[in-house]
């Protein structure tokens, strides 16, 4: 093991760079701008992109929280033309690590 305790108040940066594992909160928001950007290049009417769309209507959510969709991340970063942007694998690869830090800084 790595023999680091609590006591030792070492950051989980410090440890995941030691032990070279990648954080998940990363992981997950790079897959998620991934599978967006893959979906949004689709043209043959599949409905990946209308999922993405879907606004659920069932259930409610606390005050003040407004129902929200996998885009509303992604409109964030990329704004409203995000569809055409992901065509683009150049501008999109540099959005997405922006989104990446701006998605793990939040949660």
């Amino acid at each position: 093991m790595l023999g680091v305790s609590l006591r030792d108040q070492i950051r989980n940066e410090e440890i995941r760079r030691r032990t070279r594992v990648t954080d998940i909160a990363q992981r997950v928001a790079k897959l998620k701008s991934q599978w967006v950007g893959h979906i949004a290049r689709k043209t043959d009417g599949r409905w990946g992109l209308k999922v993405l769309e879907w606004r659920a209507r069932t259930g409610k959510r606390s005050v003040g929280r407004s129902p929200t969709r996998w885009t509303d991340d992604i409109r964030r970063i990329a704004g409203s033309r995000w569809r055409q942007a992901a065509r683009d694998h150049v501008l999109w690869n540099s959005l997405q690590k922006t989104y990446v830090q701006q998605w793990t800084s939040i949660g």
